[in-house]
């Protein structure tokens, strides 16, 4: 590691070095900034090329650096001579404009010990390309050592200089006198451009028709540099000291043969004897041997023949040469549309781009990134273009790596995000990017993301334009992954949800409860539950589509693993909301029944839940009932802490006990201190304990063997409001699941007879606690209310068998007074119809009502059994509050001993006979349709 980090640092050294020495006091450093030695170019690659950026404003460039000390092997007129050769050709390419031509960021400037200029971002020179490394850095750069030229750039390259020259030989009337692949630069772009002007020659006539042009006898005892490239002069320029437009021409098809040829010329030049191989080379070319143009390709080797001929006026001139068929390819043309775009009005320019996207797929990803993709980002500029241009650039898009998108792309979009002008226009762009939006998440950096991508999304929701409204909908589940949890709850839902309210477009509110419903998983359990499901209650339309959408959601939330609803949200909110929505008149019969199924699911898994948690609430307390009744030395204990379930009827009831006393008064009252005792009361409390000690010698209570259920009826305050909404509570209440007071001074109450009706001590009619004092006939089934004696087995229950042990609760004392007496304790025989020992499980169907002739309850025969529909009542029905009392006795179970001959049935029977939904996706297909 040490090693590698003293060679980078010995590199970086090196090539600060370089540069320092390069341009140091040159007046071109006061305006750039050199960077790193990137290639070399010019006449003899005696330029060194290094990528640079104006300090003030930060734009890229290259900068041409030429070190005198490579020539300080010469003499001092030959030092100047090629210095002035450098500094004509760069002057002359300053005057010059022209988009085959390099362009000239900052004129040519002179220091001690180096010329130097500035011209647009540059890649390599040709010569660099085709393996010519001279004056490189070291070590040599990859991009350079592995780029290879594709067909479509070969061809539009040679396009471009053929385009140079003609600008040249008709525009400038000059001829360049040295083209060589060194004097070929290929910019940041990929376009080949001309330079290297310092044996250009202007015509000396260039109003008449035709030109005449002065040419300078070959001197070969002048530096290299001094001369042009002699392997791409045209023969008559060193034969006959003549030259003219078709002398470039030559050269041109000497390049061509060099592209095609890995850089090789036609044919070496013996440079000290420059005539004598120009002699032989003006033979061979009068019969130009097949084999030297074989590497051509077939369809440009007549031209390049033609080119080469010795005879100036056969050559093509180069207007000729742009017209070929072999530049009429698809990849050229395009990439040629593109250099004349600025000459395009919209119209056809739209035409351009619409078919653009067919051939970007046949053009090679570096001509693709580096020359269209600047081309098409600069029309951004164009408001109007925009719509045309965009869905190539994301296109393109697609094809690049993050770090490409980053640096290319991301730069040129910022501002396309967030146009809003013309309004059409910034409609369209919209549409394109929300059909892109993966794309753009998954390449975009999150800042990015935050600040321009998101706020596009939550403006194309807030859209006046149904279309966009309703594709951002369709499409925000898509990518609902990759947004971040903040801005999905914080501005993404909120949107959803207005958009959703507000609309006046039922396809709108519909996508909204669909895309809703998608992005469900998304969320947490206690948000889905605390905004969702609230909203869904706002949403003011009842078609059948909406309220199928919020019938989705509801089911999405409830079968959800992450997710699932509360059994409280479902009995207060979930199940009065959907049971509202299910009897709506739009509903058909099968959406109708979708919405039963789901209600029907919600209340099994609300009883299941509610019956698990009262059954393991009750095994504790028979548990702690046990230990206490096994411990006779605690009685006094006993005595002063009465039971837990005494305690939730004094929750109940008031503060009045079963007794009838106030708290505190008989059965917590402290026992008498015992010589103070008058031979009465002595007498009196012998009896009592004697009484205590048969009750200590009877078996303790066995805990039944039952189902687990579910809620703490502890917390439980209004039995009233809990009977009359939660009818599965009912078969989960009896008299063994709840401990009763110890026994108490007062007079016993004795025991029912089987057959006879309820009544209270006093024979006034017993109260249920709710409603004014009641009658209830009990059909042949005795229920014993008086605690004096131990009721047992069938007689207990009318003659029906049961398997679990039946508790002695002691005796159950009561307050005698007479009638009418303002705080006479309630009767609580009524109560024992629900807390009786637990039975064998009851369904929802065999808890059913039973609607009287003409009384049309639809909610109810939901839950009715088919079995038990007809059943009558035994004795007079009682009415509960204006209830029928088929819903109050019938109903119970306990009520109904033939209810008990039958199995337990299915918690969730599917009544309707409507298959349930496979998975959650099943479901939400069902629903969405």
């Amino acid at each position: 590691m040490e090693s590698m980090l003293n060679k980078l640092k010995s590199t970086v050294t090196k090539v600060t070095a370089d540069v320092t020495s390069a341009v140091m006091g040159n007046p071109v450093t006061r305006e750039f900034e050199v960077g790193r030695h990137i290639a070399s170019g010019g006449p003899g690659l005696c330029w060194r090329i290094y990528n640079g950026t104006k300090k003030s404003t930060k734009q890229e460039v290259a900068v041409f650096v030429f070190d005198k000390k490579m020539v300080d092997k010469y003499q001092k007129f030959e030092k100047d001579q090629i210095v002035d050769s450098l500094k004509k050709g760069v002057q002359q390419l300053t005057r010059l404009r022209h988009p085959r031509l390099l362009t000239v960021q900052h004129p040519l400037e002179e220091s001690r010990d180096c010329l130097a200029f500035c011209t647009e971002p540059v890649f390599a020179s040709l010569s660099n390309v085709l393996g010519q490394w001279e004056n490189l850095p070291s070590p040599m750069p990859n991009d350079i050592k592995e780029y290879k030229l594709y067909d479509v750039e070969t061809k539009y390259g040679l396009l471009q200089i053929s385009e140079g020259l003609s600008f040249l030989h008709s525009g400038v009337k000059m001829v360049h006198g040295n083209l060589c692949p060194e004097n070929i630069i290929l910019n940041k772009s990929g376009a080949w451009k001309i330079m290297g002007f310092d044996f250009s020659i202007s015509s000396t006539n260039p109003s008449d028709a035709e030109l005449k042009y002065t040419c300078k006898e070959w001197e070969p005892n002048l530096p290299p540099l001094c001369l042009p490239n002699p392997e791409y002069l045209a023969p008559e320029y060193i034969l006959s000291v003549s030259c003219d437009s078709a002398s470039d021409m030559y050269s041109l098809g000497v390049v061509m043969h060099a592209v095609f040829n890995e850089g090789k010329p036609v044919f070496k030049v013996n440079k000290h004897d420059i005539f004598k191989s120009f002699s032989r080379q003006l033979d061979q070319l009068s019969s130009i041997s097949p084999a030297v143009l074989n590497k051509i390709p077939e369809e440009v080797r007549e031209h390049v023949k033609m080119l080469l001929s010795v005879t100036p006026n056969v050559r093509p001139d180069a207007d000729q040469m742009t017209k070929i068929p072999f530049f009429d390819d698809v990849g050229a043309v395009t990439l040629q549309y593109f250099d004349s775009l600025f000459q395009r009005d919209n119209l056809q320019k739209s035409q351009f781009y619409k078919g653009l996207p067919k051939v970007l797929p046949k053009l090679p990803k570096r001509v693709v990134v580096y020359r269209i993709l600047p081309a098409l980002t600069s029309e951004f500029v164009n408001p109007d273009m925009v719509p045309f241009v965009l869905p190539n650039v994301l296109l393109i898009a697609e094809e690049c790596t993050k770090e490409e998108y980053i640096r290319l792309i991301m730069p040129e979009l910022t501002p396309v995000f967030k146009q809003q002008e013309p309004v059409q226009a910034s409609n369209m762009i919209l549409l394109i990017f929300l059909q892109k939006m993966d794309l753009l998440l998954t390449k975009t950096p999150s800042e990015d993301i935050k600040n321009s991508v998101l706020p596009m999304v939550y403006r194309a929701l807030e859209a006046p334009s149904v279309q966009i409204q309703e594709l951002c909908l369709n499409i925000i589940p898509t990518f609902a992954n990759l947004i971040d949890y903040p801005s999905m709850k914080n501005s993404l839902i909120p949107r959803i949800k207005s958009a959703c309210l507000q609309t006046s477009s039922l396809a709108v509110r519909v996508n909204s409860l669909v895309c809703l419903g998608k992005i469900l998983e998304y969320l947490d359990k206690w948000y889905v539950i605390d905004e969702i499901l609230p909203f869904l209650q706002q949403i003011p339309s009842r078609e059948p589509a909406v309220l199928m959408g919020v019938l989705g959601i509801y089911k999405c939330t409830f079968s959800h693993k992450k997710l699932g609803i509360p059994k409280e949200h479902l009995a207060t909110k979930s199940l009065p909301h959907l049971v509202s929505l299910s009897i709506d008149n739009n509903l058909n019969l099968n959406q109708f029944n979708s919405f039963m199924v789901v209600i029907r699911d919600m209340l099994s898994r609300m009883e299941n839940e509610h019956k698990t948690k009262l059954e393991q609430l009750h095994i504790m307390q028979e548990q702690q009932r046990s230990i206490n009744i096994s411990n006779p030395g605690n009685q006094s204990e006993q005595t002063k802490s009465p039971p837990s379930s005494g305690n939730q009827i004094d929750d109940i009831f008031g503060s009045t006990g079963v007794n009838g006393k106030e708290n505190g008064s008989a059965a917590t009252a402290p026992q008498p201190n015992r010589m103070s005792l008058t031979l009465e009361e002595k007498q009196r409390l012998a009896k009592e304990q004697e009484q205590a000690a048969k009750l200590r010698n009877q078996q303790p209570l066995a805990p039944q063997s039952i189902q687990p259920a579910n809620t703490n009826n502890t917390k439980t305050k209004d039995l009233t409001s809990s009977l009359l909404n939660s009818m599965t509570s009912l078969n989960s209440l009896s008299l063994a699941n709840t401990a009763r007071p110890a026994p108490a001074q007062g007079t016993t109450i004795p025991a029912f007879p089987s057959s006879g009706p309820m009544a209270g001590s006093m024979g006034a009619p017993v109260s249920n606690g709710f409603n004014p004092p009641m009658g209830f006939q009990t059909g042949g089934m005795g229920i014993g209310m008086g605690m004096g004696m131990r009721p047992s087995g069938p007689a207990l229950y009318g003659g029906m068998a049961t398997t679990t042990s039946t508790p002695n609760f002691g005796a159950l004392t009561q307050n005698q007074g007479p009638v009418g007496q303002t705080n006479k304790a309630p009767n609580l025989s009524a109560l024992d119809s629900l807390f009786t020992p637990s039975q064998p499980k009851v369904t929802l169907n065999q808890m059913g009502p039973k609607a009287t002739p003409g009384t049309n309850t639809p909610w109810l025969n939901q839950f009715g059994s088919a079995q038990n529909a007809q059943t009558p009542m035994q004795g007079a029905p009682v009415g509960m509050g204006g209830v029928p009392s088929g819903f109050g006795m019938q109903a119970n179970p306990f009520f109904s001993p033939q209810n008990f001959s039958q199995p337990a049935a299915a918690p969730s029977l599917n009544q309707s006979g409507i298959k349930h939904s496979s998975s959650v996706n099943n479901d939400l297909k069902d629903l969405f349709g």
